[in-house]
């Protein structure tokens, strides 16, 4: 689906290098976590999977598309859908149904799609009853839930989605990754950034960039069973996966490569059996 073959891209007039030869490929579906420090380039990768941006060199290709020919650049953008860290840097609309229509509306279709897809989009995010309300009346969470359902308007096959729980309390974040789960059941892939671990953990695969360049790549479990290299460069582990490591340390004959709590917990009450026999 995505294809990244050394990539390379600068920020000019500043000469900034943030991607620095990265070799990718994402499997149409998939649902894909992207880690790493502040400045390593995460943003800038993802903003080349719709061709927001272009490579300095190297080559990008999203559904056989090459994203530096101009006449594909708008499949691409149907391709892959982009959901801003800020909802309010992409929301044009007044309402949350005019904002929704927007994308329609600039593919020119008629009028009864549009208004189908509008009403689909904010059912499959479970914000109907938002359909007239004022974009400035809804909270940081729903406007969130408005920039997705907007691209969602356009039938992606991807989302991009850059850090979608930023900034928004425990409840709001639960409601969005439901939301983002939920989605990926229905087949819409999935390129999540985010810097909580614990979201990274439920996803598919986990992507971890540093200066630029692809750090590690693979499985949750895979990732996390690497906490060494993920400290080197200043990356918090799981709380599950701290407390599995300390156990360890301990003296405790646990695994360290477990990423879900359930998982934790039966290990943990096994070893309290023993104990106890």
């Amino acid at each position: 689906m995505i294809l990244l073959e050394n990539v390379y891209y600068k920020y000019e007039p500043e000469g900034i290098e943030a991607l620095r030869g990265v070799s990718l490929q994402i499997r149409d579906g998939e649902h894909l976590a992207l880690i790493g420090p502040n400045g390593c380039g995460k943003t800038t990768l993802i903003r080349h999977f719709n061709a927001l941006l272009l490579p300095t060199s190297g080559k990008v290709t999203v559904g056989g598309h090459d994203t530096n020919e101009p006449k594909h650049q708008a499949d691409i953008r149907s391709l892959v859908g982009m959901v801003f860290q800020n909802p309010d840097n992409q929301i044009v609309g007044m309402t949350v149904e005019e904002d929704v229509a927007f994308g329609p509306e600039n593919l020119r279709l008629p009028t009864v799609e549009i208004k189908k897809r509008v009403v689909e989009a904010l059912g499959r995010v479970g914000i109907s009853e938002l359909v007239v309300r004022n974009i400035e009346n809804l909270s940081g969470g729903e406007k969130r839930l408005v920039a997705i359902a907007g691209v969602l308007a356009m039938q992606p096959r991807y989302i991009a989605l850059d850090e979608p729980t930023a900034f928004l309390d425990p409840a709001a974040s639960t409601r969005v990754l439901k939301i983002i789960d939920k989605l990926h059941s229905e087949g819409v892939g999935i390129i999540h950034i985010t810097h909580n671990m614990a979201e990274a953990a439920l996803t598919q695969r986990i992507v971890v960039m540093n200066e630029g360049r692809v750090y590690l790549d693979g499985t949750p479990r895979e990732i996390f069973a690497k906490f060494g290299m993920l400290k080197q460069i200043g990356m918090q582990l799981p709380p599950i996966t701290e407390l599995l490591i300390k156990l360890k340390e301990s003296g405790l004959p646990v695994r360290t490569d477990i990423v879900e709590m359930e998982d934790a917990l039966v290990q943990i009450r096994s070893l309290a059996g023993k104990f106890k026999d």
